[in-house]
C-alpha cells in the first residue's frame, strides 16, 4: 500500500510540476525563401554592391561596384580562385548576373549556364537547341551577353529570335515566345532588361535587311505589351504600336517615299543599350544602323532618317514617344548609337548643382552628355581620331566633311564601320567622376558599291570592301594594314569634355570595362591579358593572362566577406570574325569560360586542348588574273564578314586558305552551293552566288594560301 500510495504521490507531484512549466511553443512550419526574388526595387537599392542584378551593375549602368575588399593596395595579390568551362570555341561576350550566390552566364549559341558564385560549381545549364543555320543571318558572331533575372525567373535573349523566361532554381523553361518574323534576318544577341514586370529585348540584323525595333513583355507570362519601332511603316501607315505617334509628328517626314528601306526595312536595330531611367520613368536606348548603310540607295531623298542611329527616350509603362536625340542623321556608314548609354548626376545645372544626364561614347567617335529628363543636347566632343566631321555644332549635329558622303570615289575614313567604340561596355566613377572608354581606331575605304542596284546580296551595305584592295596582298600591304590599326583605354572626364588620362594597346578591339570604389578600372584586352589600373592616374596594377579573348565586360561581386572580380572569355565577335589579317600570330582555338579572381586565389587556367591547324595550301593554284580578280571581290560580298578581309581568319570559323575542301572542286561546291555543312552554320550561298563565281572565291582563296605560305612575316 505504501508503495502504491508513494507512488500514486510522486506521480500527482509530477503531474502539477508538469502542468506549472512553460509550454514549449508549436514550430511554424520552414518556410522556403523565394528563390533569386528579384524585383525592381531590390536592383535599384542593392546591384552594384554585394550582388550585380543587372547587366550593367544598376539600373543607371555605370558598372561602377562599390566594393572595397580589392583596392590600389591590395589587387596585386588577386589570383584564379576558379574557372568553369562553357563548351564553346565561339565568342563569348556575357557579363555574369550574380544574386543569391548563384551565378548566371550565357555562352555562344545562347546557352545559359548557372553556378555556384563562390567555387564555380554547374547548378543547370539551359540550351535552346538553335538550328546552326542561323549563324548566317548573325553580322558580328553567334554571342550573347548575358540574361536578367527578375521573380524567380532567368529571360535570355535567343540567337534566333525568342525570348525565354527559366525557374531560376531548376532552368526548366518556363515560357517562350517569338519577338521576330523568323522568316526575316532577325537574331537577337543583347541582354534583356526588366523593369517593374516588363521584359525589355531588341534585335540584331540591320546589315541584312530588318526593320528595328523594341519591345516589352509581361515578365510573368511572356504576353507583349508594347513595341516602339525605330524606323517608319514602309507604306507609312500606322502599326498601331507605342512607335505611331513619334512617326506622325517627327519621324516620316525624315524619309523618303522610295528608296531600299521600303522593301528592306530601313534598319535601326536595338540590339545592345537599353536603359531604365528610375527618376523620369523611362527607357532610354541606342538604335543602330540604316540598312542599307548608304543612304543613297536606302533613301536617295536624302532624309535624316530618324531614329536611324540615335538615342531615344520612351515611357517605361506604354512604351510612347518622349524623346530623342540623332548622334549621326542620315547615318551613311554603320556609326550605331547602340554603345553603352550610362546615366548619372554631374554638376553641371545651375551653380554647380547636379543635373542627371546620359552620356554615350556611340561609333562616329564623339562623347555625348544630354539632358536625361528632355534628350537636350549639354556637350559633345570628339573622344578619338577622326576625319568625317570637324566637329558639333550647337545643337550637337556632326560637321561632315563632304567626302565622308562618299560616292565612286573611294574615301580613307576614321572611324570606319567598327567605330571607335563598339560594343564593348565603358564604365563610370562617380568617386574620379571620370568615363572609361575602351576605344579604338579600324580605318575603313567606303565607297559605292557599282552592283548594288542590280545585285543586292544578303550582306546589305551598299558599299564596296574590295576596293582600292589588290586581289592579293603582299606582305608590307597587310603589314600596313596591321599597323592601322589602334586600341585605347581612354579615362574622359564629361564635365570638361576632355581626357584625363589615355592607356594605349598594341592593337584594337579590347574589353569592356568595371570601375570599382577601390580606385580600380578594370579591362580586357584582345591578347588575353586582363589587367587592372589605378582609376585615378591609369597607372597599370596587375594583370593576368586568361588564355583566350578578353572582350566581354568585367563584374563583381561579394561571398562571405570576400570580393570576387570575374570575366568571361572567348575567341569571337565582329573583329576576330573579319580581321584575321590583324594579328601578328593567329589565335590558337580555344574553350570559352568563366573565370573568377579573389585575394590569395591559387587556381590555374587551363591551355587549350585542341589541335594546332595545318597551314598549307590544299592544292596549286589556278585561274588567270581576271578570274582571281572576281573571286576577290565575290569573297569580299559574300565571304568576308565571317573568313576575314584577304581571306585570313583570326581561328573564330575556319581559315578557308587552309582548308582541305579547297583542294577539291566538287567538296568546294558542295559546301558553298549545296550548303552540306548548313547543320554547322554554313549555309548555301545558291542563292546569292552562281557557280562560276563559287569557283572564282576558291581560285582566289588559293592564291591568298600561296602568297601567305610563301613568306613568313604575315604571322597567319
Amino acid at each position: 500500500m505504501r508503495h502504491w500510495r508513494s507512488f500514486i504521490m510522486a506521480g500527482s507531484a509530477l503531474a502539477l510540476l508538469a502542468g506549472c512549466a512553460p509550454k514549449e511553443e508549436a514550430k511554424a512550419p520552414e518556410v522556403e525563401a523565394p528563390f533569386a526574388d528579384v524585383d525592381t526595387n531590390r536592383i535599384e537599392t542593392a546591384s552594384g554592391g554585394a550582388e550585380w542584378l543587372t547587366y550593367g551593375g544598376t539600373y543607371d549602368e555605370q558598372r561602377y561596384s562599390t566594393l572595397t575588399g580589392v583596392t590600389t593596395g591590395n589587387v596585386g595579390q588577386l589570383g584564379v580562385a576558379w574557372t568553369h568551362e562553357l563548351d564553346t570555341n565561339r565568342g563569348v561576350e556575357a557579363t555574369p548576373i550574380v544574386v543569391d550566390g548563384v551565378m548566371y552566364v550565357t555562352s555562344a549559341w545562347s546557352v545559359v549556364y548557372a553556378l555556384d558564385a563562390k567555387t564555380g560549381e554547374s547548378l543547370w545549364t539551359y540550351d535552346p537547341d538553335v538550328d546552326r543555320a542561323v549563324g548566317v543571318k548573325a553580322c558580328c558572331d553567334v554571342v550573347n551577353r548575358g540574361v536578367a533575372v527578375y521573380k524567380g525567373k532567368v529571360y535570355v535573349g535567343v540567337i534566333d529570335g525568342r525570348l525565354d523566361a527559366l525557374d531560376a532554381k531548376t532552368g526548366a523553361k518556363v515560357w517562350s515566345t517569338v519577338t521576330v518574323d523568323q522568316a526575316k534576318p532577325y537574331t537577337i544577341t543583347g541582354a534583356p532588361r526588366v523593369v517593374n514586370g516588363k521584359v525589355l529585348i531588341g534585335n540584331g540584323g540591320a546589315e541584312l535587311g530588318v526593320r528595328g525595333y523594341l519591345t516589352a513583355y509581361d515578365a510573368e507570362t511572356g504576353k507583349k505589351l508594347w513595341r516602339f519601332y525605330t524606323a517608319p511603316n514602309p507604306q507609312k501607315q500606322p502599326d498601331r504600336e507605342a512607335s505611331d505617334k513619334a512617326f506622325e509628328t517627327v519621324g516620316n517626314v525624315t524619309w523618303g517615299d522610295d528608296g531600299a528601306w521600303v522593301t528592306d526595312g530601313g534598319g535601326g536595330t536595338v540590339w545592345d543599350s537599353i536603359v531604365y531611367d528610375t527618376v523620369n520613368d523611362q527607357v532610354i536606348f541606342g538604335v543602330g544602323n540604316g540598312s542599307p548603310w548608304n543612304r543613297t540607295f536606302r533613301d536617295p531623298s536624302g532624309g535624316d532618317n530618324l531614329f536611324l542611329s540615335s538615342i531615344v527616350a520612351v515611357d517605361a509603362n506604354t512604351g510612347e514617344y518622349k524623346w530623342h536625340f540623332q548622334t549621326t542623321p542620315g547615318d551613311n556608314w554603320d556609326y550605331t548609337a547602340t554603345q553603352s548609354i550610362i546615366l548619372a548626376d554631374l554638376p553641371l545645372g545651375e551653380n554647380g548643382a547636379p543635373r542627371r544626364v546620359a552620356m554615350q561614347a556611340p561609333k562616329n567617335g564623339f562623347f555625348y552628355v544630354l539632358d536625361a529628363a528632355t534628350g537636350e543636347f549639354l556637350s559633345g566632343k570628339a573622344y578619338g581620331a577622326m576625319n568625317w566631321a570637324t566637329g558639333l555644332d550647337e545643337n550637337g549635329r556632326p560637321i561632315e566633311v563632304a567626302a565622308a558622303r562618299y560616292g565612286k570615289t573611294p574615301h580613307q575614313q576614321l572611324p570606319g564601320p567598327l567605330g571607335a567604340h563598339n560594343w564593348q561596355p565603358m564604365a563610370y566613377s562617380p568617386d574620379t567622376k571620370l568615363a572609361y572608354i575602351p576605344a579604338q581606331e579600324i580605318p575603313q575605304a567606303y565607297v559605292e558599291d557599282p552592283r548594288f542596284a542590280s545585285k543586292a546580296t544578303g550582306w546589305n551595305t551598299g558599299a564596296d570592301f574590295s576596293s582600292g584592295i589588290p586581289p592579293i596582298a603582299p606582305p608590307d600591304v597587310v603589314k600596313f594594314l596591321r599597323s592601322t590599326l589602334k586600341g585605347h583605354l581612354i579615362a574622359w572626364d564629361p564635365i570638361k569634355n576632355e581626357p584625363r588620362w589615355t592607356v594605349d594597346h598594341d592593337n584594337a578591339w579590347n574589353g569592356g570595362v568595371l570601375a570599382t570604389a577601390g580606385n580600380l578600372v578594370f579591362q580586357g584586352k584582345l591578347n588575353g591579358e586582363f589587367v587592372a589600373y589605378n582609376a585615378t592616374t591609369g597607372e597599370k596594377l596587375w594583370s593576368q593572362n586568361v588564355k583566350s579573348g578578353a572582350a566581354s565586360g568585367p563584374g563583381t561581386y561579394e561571398i562571405d566577406g570576400e570580393q570576387y572580380v570575374t570575366i568571361t572569355t572567348g575567341w569571337g565577335s565582329a573583329f576576330a570574325l573579319t580581321a584575321g589579317y590583324a594579328y601578328d600570330e593567329a589565335v590558337p582555338s580555344s574553350v570559352g569560360k568563366v573565370v573568377t579572381f579573389k585575394i590569395g586565389g591559387t587556381g590555374t587556367i587551363a591551355d587549350s586542348e585542341l589541335l594546332p591547324i595545318d597551314r598549307t595550301p590544299k592544292a596549286e593554284s589556278f585561274g588567270d588574273e581576271t578570274m582571281i580578280a572576281d573571286g576577290a571581290v565575290a569573297f569580299s560580298r559574300n565571304c568576308m564578314v565571317c573568313h576575314g578581309a584577304l581571306a585570313a581568319s583570326s581561328g573564330v570559323l575556319p581559315d578557308l586558305r587552309w582548308s582541305a575542301i579547297t583542294g577539291n572542286p566538287e567538296a568546294w561546291k558542295g559546301v558553298v552551293i549545296d550548303g552540306n555543312l548548313a547543320a554547322n552554320g554554313m549555309v548555301s550561298f545558291a542563292e546569292f552566288v552562281t557557280p562560276e563565281e563559287s569557283e572564282a572565291i576558291r581560285a582566289y582563296v588559293l592564291a591568298q594560301a600561296h602568297a601567305s605560305a610563301d613568306t613568313t612575316d604575315d604571322g597567319q
